[in-house]
């Protein structure tokens, strides 16, 4: 990926908080890279606004809650009037990760979490993360893509989307029949799942398991918004239960998820820290290596926008032992990074647009006579 913006120049970055710490702790992160420069920085949302149309930076970081307009007030004007890739610097708490899952609906590129405690504030972690999200949202074109409709509207019918637009052939797959779908995400991933999920209808024949790179205390909500817009059941996991038809599992940060067998029919997920080398936690990798191991070619992975190539290794397991892979193309990914790593390894079987990833999971886990029949989400505008 080119580290600078479509001109060459450095990527310009304006900072909001209206804590003078932050604003100076987050200035210097960024600018400990020579790639980045911050143009200039706003202790309230009023004051971002006036900034941004004066200064036009390339990425914009908010903070959440600030006085005279919080960052999720800026976050709607800008989608209005001027939009620009934001970066959201969230609190630890469950209001925090509420907000930022509103700000994700809104446009919101990714989001930072910061400690509530300067202390122990681990400027290290969060200097390597905000820099590498900062030049990823530059280069994304997330941010131009308006959301059609709110979250909570209903979502047309499988039946009636248009056909599979895809590298390989739109054919109904042949082989065994996968018993567990497991879905990578990261950057660009909220946005994403919320589009697809509740396309899946309730009668699905596989059980999913999904990892989403999010911050700690974000899971449990964000689990709980997908189940309000779908029709199979999102939850976020807990160890040792069964992996069910029509039941999504969602990771919970930090924590990895694994599989192993109940009984000769019957799968289970284990949350565990191990392997604590692996970059991220929960581990996309560490989730596909043990669906591969587990279930086989009954094993399906998808693997979806994010930045980075969490989740190749796994992928390529899966298609080893013949289970079927689906990377999500590059004209619909927010970072086309993830699917990117899959799909130079050669090891996808289908690449496909966002909108089109419901229709294979559908078309290779359900039987030929259901594949058509579809309802819309639970929940009706």
């Amino acid at each position: 990926m080119n580290e600078r913006n479509s001109t060459g120049s450095r990527i310009r970055v304006l900072v909001t908080d209206d804590s003078a710490f932050m604003r100076t702790a987050l200035a210097r992160m960024i600018q400990s890279d020579p790639a980045l420069e911050v143009i200039g920085t706003a202790v309230n949302g009023r004051e971002a606004l006036e900034k941004i149309a004066q200064l036009d930076p390339d990425v914009v970081t908010l903070d959440i809650e600030m006085p005279q307009l919080d960052g999720l007030g800026v976050l709607r004007r800008l989608q209005e009037e001027n939009p620009k890739p934001v970066i959201m610097i969230s609190s630890l708490t469950q209001e925090g990760a509420e907000a930022t899952l509103e700000a994700f609906d809104l446009g919101a590129f990714d989001c930072i979490a910061k400690s509530l405690s300067y202390a122990t504030l681990d400027i290290l972690q969060i200097r390597d993360e905000l820099v590498e999200k900062i030049k990823a949202a530059s280069q994304s074109r997330m941010w131009i893509q308006r959301p059609r409709h709110s979250p909570g509207a209903p979502r047309a019918p499988l039946s009636a989307a248009k056909p599979v637009t895809a590298v390989h052939r739109p054919r109904r797959r042949e082989g065994p029949v996968p018993s567990v779908v497991a879905i990578g995400t990261s950057t660009g991933g909220p946005k994403a799942l919320q589009q697809i999920l509740p396309m899946l209808p309730r009668d699905l024949s596989a059980g999913v398991a999904i990892v989403q790179h999010m911050p700690q205390g974000f899971t449990r909500p964000f689990a709980q918004r997908l189940n309000g817009l779908s029709q199979i059941e999102i939850r976020e996991a807990e160890d040792g239960e069964s992996i069910r038809a029509g039941v999504a599992l969602l990771a919970p940060a930090t924590w990895h998820m694994t599989f192993f067998r109940k009984s000769a029919t019957q799968i289970g997920v284990r949350l565990g820290k191990e392997p604590s080398s692996a970059l991220h936690r929960p581990s996309v990798d560490v989730m596909m290596l043990s669906a591969a191991e587990i279930c086989g070619p009954h094993a399906m992975g998808v693997i979806m926008t994010g930045m980075g190539a969490d989740g190749a290794l796994g992928m390529k397991m899966i298609h080893e032992r013949g289970g079927f892979t689906v990377g999500q193309d590059e004209t619909s990914c927010a970072v086309y990074g993830m699917p990117r790593a899959c799909a130079e390894m050669g090891i996808l079987d289908r690449v496909v647009p966002l909108a089109h990833i419901p229709e294979e999971i559908v078309q290779a886990t359900c039987p030929q006579e259901k594949v058509s029949e579809y309802a819309p989400a639970k929940h009706e505008a």
